[in-house]
C-alpha cells in the first residue's frame, strides 16, 4: 500500500452498489482507491462493485484511525449514518 506516512492516515467511507457501506483506513488514499476498483482492495467491495468515496475522515496516527474505523463498524447502520451525515437508503 505505497510508502508509510503516519501523519496522513484516514478512515473512508465507500458507498457500493446497492448503497451498501465499506468503512476502512489508510495512509496512501490513492493507492487504496486504485486497490479497490483493480478488486484487490478487499473481497467486500470486489463483491459489491461500482464504489464510490463519500467520506473520508483524517485522523493523528494509525492508532486513531483504527480506533475510529472499530468505533464505526460497531455501528448499526442509521447511527453510523447519522454520525457520518451521509443521506441515502438501501432500495
Amino acid at each position: 500500500m505505497g510508502k508509510q506516512n503516519d501523519d496522513k492516515w484516514c478512515v473512508y467511507v465507500l458507498k457500493c452498489r446497492k448503497n451498501y457501506l465499506y468503512i476502512g483506513i489508510t495512509n496512501d488514499l490513492d493507492t487504496r482507491m486504485k486497490a479497490h476498483a483493480a478488486g484487490t482492495g478487499s473481497k467486500f467491495v470486489r463483491s459489491w462493485r461500482p464504489f464510490e468515496l463519500v467520506k473520508v475522515i483524517s485522523c493523528e496516527c494509525g492508532r486513531e484511525a483504527r480506533q475510529m474505523e472499530y468505533r464505526l463498524k460497531r455501528m448499526k447502520r442509521d447511527k453510523k449514518m447519522d454520525v457520518l451525515n451521509l443521506n441515502f437508503t438501501r432500495p
